[in-house]
């Protein structure tokens, strides 16, 4: 059977164009309620039993046969010796990578990441300290897949804002395990992927355990006799870790719940259909519920990007992902003018935004809501997934309208710095007494009062 693809076609020019724009946008996030109750499971058994019931949960989903935690934890020195043994085109390509990835991440630091004070003329300092946390967990997906970058991305801002203990957890599944679904039984140790331990080197990854899944989450969010406890946990994965970080939070921080990828291209029509077909197979591949959209006022062009479609889609290794992904959430969509697709962009503020135009500095003012935004042409958002440098974990599902990629910012926290002088006592003092004492917070005011040079009787409460 020939696989096709043929993204749903539309017209801002036409009457029905706001339902259909809007059923194709709509991702349901609902929650799987067989999913949630284990999870809840998993997370209080790992509260209750700790190591013991990591390791349980690791034999019994990854299939590794760890009589202890020792079995499930990779040495520093497994990270130099798997950087020392890559061959020498891939250990170049993850040093420049990771070069790029710091040297953006400091400029980030330097930019809004340092801590500030100034005096009032009473001589009351005020301001506020930049601390980083002192250790956070980072998740790693693997099993059918390995995915170095995704180390970096998540490592690197936090080793460049400071952080001491940066803990990686990677599900390293047997093989029987991943053809079972992740149900495998024990069966010895799953493969620890060379590249993403490589990584680990490079990034400065602390310490590292071979646990996946709802039970790596609950070990870093309340902490074993084994995985320390963490401040924040960052990182991809599946349904089940999506649900476990937000039932964590609040006990930790965590990073954000990402939604399917999505890529949006803005089109002017002169950039080699080709290429644009190719980026919106970029996310396509990633699954089938990834959504790939083009906006562009000129018909002819789509006509051209579809036929590239058409013509690309059988080369692809991952064509049948690609193809669901098209046909259940994929649009080309002809706008009146660029200015309307930079509208409907910001309605829907995507994950990945290429301005795809010959003058994308004209088009990038318009622009208000997206993760990241890639300018020109040759500009394509793999390009950002693996060594541009700006950080690839980004906002998903439209959140983009009010939170940020993945930052330095996101592995500090701030103190406000407060030195009140004893000339701005007496001012301050009267202020915050007043405003206390129409609370009926007489302690406050006391508080206040009692600092200041004529100390006034106490007032009953209003």
């Amino acid at each position: 059977m020939t696989l096709t693809a043929r993204p749903l076609r539309l017209s801002t020019a036409s009457p029905t164009f706001e339902p259909e724009f809007q059923r194709r946008l709509h991702w349901s996030a609902q929650e799987d309620d067989a999913i949630e109750q284990r999870v809840a499971a998993i997370l209080a058994d790992v509260r209750e039993r700790g190591d013991a019931a990591v390791i349980d949960y690791t034999r019994r989903f990854d299939g590794l046969a760890a009589a202890t935690m020792a079995d499930l934890e990779i040495g520093a020195h497994e990270f130099k010796a798997a950087f020392d043994a890559l061959p020498s085109a891939q250990r170049q390509a993850l040093e420049a990578a990771a070069v790029r990835v710091r040297r953006y991440h400091e400029a980030q630091k330097k930019a809004s990441g340092e801590s500030w004070a100034y005096r009032d003329e009473d001589g009351t300092l005020l301001g506020q300290k930049v601390t980083p946390l002192d250790r956070v967990g980072i998740y790693v997906p693997g099993g059918k897949a390995a995915y170095p970058s995704s180390l970096l991305m998540n490592a690197i801002p936090a080793h460049v804002a400071g952080v001491q203990d940066i803990i990686m957890v990677v599900p390293t599944p047997s093989r029987n395990s991943v053809a079972a679904g992740g149900n495998g039984e024990a069966t010895g140790q799953g493969e620890r992927n060379a590249l993403v331990l490589a990584a680990a080197h490079v990034a400065g990854v602390t310490r590292a355990f071979t646990i996946g899944g709802a039970q790596a989450v609950a070990a870093l969010a309340y902490g074993t006799a084994t995985v320390p406890r963490v401040d924040k946990i960052t990182g991809p994965g599946n349904a089940y870790v999506a649900s476990a970080k937000r039932r964590v939070f609040g006990t930790v921080g965590i990073d954000m719940i990402a939604g399917p990828s999505e890529i949006l291209v803005l089109a002017d029509g002169t950039t080699p259909p080709e290429w644009v077909a190719m980026d919106l197979f970029s996310q396509a591949e990633h699954d089938e519920l990834a959504q790939s959209i083009l906006l562009c006022p000129d018909a002819t062009y789509i006509d051209r990007v579809q036929a590239e479609i058409d013509r690309l889609l059988p080369t692809m290794p991952r064509a049948a992902i690609i193809a669901a992904s098209l046909n259940g959430r994929g649009a080309l969509i002809q706008t009146r003018d660029m200015d309307e697709a930079c509208a409907i962009s910001n309605r829907i503020a995507p994950e990945h935004l290429e301005i795809s135009s010959r003058d994308p500095g004209r088009w990038e003012p318009l622009l208000r809501h997206a993760g990241a935004i890639f300018m020109g042409a040759y500009t394509s958002e793999s390009l950002g997934d693996y060594c541009a440098g700006p950080n690839h974990v980004l906002p998903t599902s439209g959140t983009a309208r009010f939170s940020s990629p993945l930052g330095v910012y996101d592995f500090q926290k701030r103190s406000s710095l407060i030195e009140v002088s004893e000339a701005g006592a007496q001012h301050l003092g009267t202020i915050a007494a007043e405003l206390a004492y129409g609370e009926g917070l007489q302690a406050h005011a006391r508080a206040a009062e009692l600092r200041l040079a004529d100390v006034p009787p106490m007032r009953n409460a209003p």
